[in-house]
């Protein structure tokens, strides 16, 4: 079970957390919501929960709870820029399909 990040998304975290001077690392979760049934959420994080997996890439902590695990397990955190839209985007080789705005997804 592990969740990785690119070097571009790496960049980006570490940015974001010396711009708010505090904070260990970046947390990926999954909430139900949205037309496919489940979301992404990313959060910062200042103090780990117990029941918290953290993964290390490119220098970054990630932390995922137990039960967005079963739903994130393999996936990579990528950060890009396309025209005038940029941020974080889930390859996530768990989602069987989503919506066709891109928010939810199922698997």
């Amino acid at each position: 079970m592990a969740i990785t990040m690119t070097v571009p998304a790496a960049e980006r975290v570490k940015a974001f957390l010396d711009n708010r001077g505090t904070g260990i690392g970046l947390r990926l979760g999954v909430k139900t919501s949205g037309c496919s049934g489940m979301a992404y959420i990313i959060e910062f994080v200042d103090e780990l929960e117990e029941e918290d997996q953290v993964f290390e890439c490119e220098g970054v902590k990630v932390i995922v709870d137990p039960k967005s695990m079963v739903y994130l397990d393999g996936t990579e955190l990528d950060y890009g820029k396309e025209g005038l839209n940029e941020g974080f985007k889930f390859n996530n080789p768990n989602v069987k399909n989503s919506c066709g705005c891109g928010e939810s997804f199922t698997v």
